[in-house]
């Protein structure tokens, strides 16, 4: 429960990378002790952006922010796991989130384990953890520092049903303050108490009370209204201004009519208000197939079995199952098990146990993004997957994804997570792979535009395999074949 100190507070804050590239422009808003604070807007808006300067990060290029007391502790679980951290061991990741030595250190991360819902050997290295695992590393990393603000990052993401249901309690039991960046309505709504909307049209942060879709609501019913009042100040101003055009032709007295007229129009004129502009949201698209030649067998993808992970130990299960086109595979169970382990064998060319057909283009999106070259442009990634590259179709595309000149021109480390995930789809796009492996694709993508995509995947005419933990997306796409390696 909040009470009435103020434990963070930004003032007139403004900032920008570079000199066209604004984010901030004096936004002010204060956050009280205890509070469970969401933090909204589109993706590339600059929220992981607000959570680096709350950490000191960054630095504001004008105005201040202001934790009290100026010693208060913060934990941040960010979206990714650092990759300087990969080659580490889970006890070395914990050992790092203190400046002195912790003798008690295993005590400490068996207990936040068990807070986060996760099991996991603690001298296995980062780089051989799961998607889901790192999720649950990133949080109990911040957890264990029992810090005065919480910062948390997309924390659903990779998580599973379980994993989402433990994190929800504990944000519910959780006594000291907390902002979470989340793009998961279900989760919000169950412990939120306020929002923080960042506006990437005018870069100031807007502040209200009520949960998430609370919020939502009102956001929507304000807009409503504004469209409303701005529509009935226009047509007095078009009103007032023909009014006062007649008067001034006719002379005389009527002049100092007409010159009242167009006081009024213009008075109207500055009554009406900036509406807040809802996301963008991207274009409906279809992600081609590849033609294949006519003496093709259809045989993309052949199961002979699949491996999970049980208590940390592979078990094989035979399976026999044949993914041709137009056949949709979703890729169930928990964390862990070795969902992303068998795309990545996929993508890399299949095994002895699931045979992919060398002619096959292959379709790959990657939840952590790291096969996207961080060195390179968003352009030069997009022009790399087009067969016969078209500058045109390439630029036309990406507009389509939100992704304007300026983020194309951009290396793809500068890019959000969000926009890394857009610019994926784009990818598959220009791709026209045969076969698309899916993993987790809506982690970090803004919920408007979940269902624009679901569609996109759910009309796919090729072969595709699919992990996704969240069952209302899955619920959109057609499903032909379970597997499930929790079984």
């Amino acid at each position: 429960m909040a009470n009435d100190n103020v434990i963070l507070r930004f003032s007139n804050v403004s900032f920008e990378y570079e000199h066209d590239h604004k984010l901030l422009e004096e936004a002010s808003f204060s956050v009280r002790t205890g509070s469970r604070i969401t933090l909204m807007g589109q993706n590339g808006a600059g929220k992981s952006t607000i959570f680096k300067l709350i950490t000191r990060e960054l630095a504001p290029t004008e105005g201040s922010v202001f934790l009290t007391p100026a010693d208060a502790t913060i934990g941040i679980a960010r979206q990714v796991m650092p990759k300087a951290m990969l080659g580490h061991t889970v006890r070395e990741y914990f050992a790092s989130a203190f400046t002195e030595q912790k003798y008690n250190l295993d005590k400490l991360i068996a207990e936040v384990c068990e807070v986060v819902h996760l099991s996991v050997p603690f001298e296995r290295h980062l780089n051989k953890c799961s998607g889901g695992q790192r999720a649950r590393l990133l949080l109990a990393h911040a957890l264990i520092q029992h810090p005065d603000v919480l910062l948390l990052d997309e924390p659903t993401n990779n998580l599973d049903a379980i994993g989402i249901e433990h994190l929800t309690g504990f944000l519910m039991a959780y006594e000291k303050t907390c902002v979470v960046i989340s793009h998961d309505a279900d989760f919000l709504n169950a412990f939120s108490d306020g929002v923080l909307y960042l506006d990437a049209f005018n870069h100031t942060i807007e502040q209200y009370t009520g949960n998430y879709s609370v919020v939502v609501e009102e956001i929507k019913n304000r807009i409503e209204r504004e469209n409303l009042q701005n529509a009935r100040l226009a047509a007095q101003v078009r009103e007032k201004r023909a009014q006062a055009e007649v008067f001034a032709h006719k002379g005389g007295k009527l002049r100092s009519v007409a010159k009242r007229m167009r006081q009024v129009a213009e008075t109207a004129e500055e009554q009406m208000v900036d509406v807040r502009r809802e996301d963008k949201v991207i274009r409906p698209f279809t992600i081609p197939v590849q033609a294949l030649d006519r003496h093709f067998d259809g045989q993309l993808i052949a199961f002979r079995a699949v491996t999970a992970l049980k208590n940390h130990a592979p078990v094989r299960r035979p399976l026999d199952l044949t993914v041709r086109k137009d056949t949709h595979v979703l890729l169930a169970g928990p964390n862990g098990v070795g969902k992303s382990t068998l795309l990545e064998r996929l993508n890399a060319g299949g095994f002895d146990d699931a045979v992919i057909s060398p002619e096959v283009r292959v379709g790959y999106y990657k939840q952590d993004f790291s096969n996207l070259d961080p060195d390179l442009t968003a352009f030069a990634v997009l022009k790399a997957a087009m067969e016969r590259p078209d500058e045109h179709l390439l630029r036309s595309a990406a507009a389509g994804f939100l992704l304007d000149g300026k983020l194309l021109s951009s290396p793809i480390r500068a890019l959000s997570e969000g926009q890394k995930g857009l610019l994926s789809f784009c990818r598959l796009v220009l791709l026209a792979p045969a076969v698309l492996l899916l993993d987790e694709p809506t982690n970090h993508i803004n919920f408007r535009h979940l269902p624009i995509i679901a569609q996109a995947l759910d009309q796919y005419a090729g072969g595709m395999v699919l992990v996704s933990h969240l069952p209302d997306f899955v619920a959109q796409i057609r499903i032909d074949e379970v597997i499930d390696l929790g079984d």
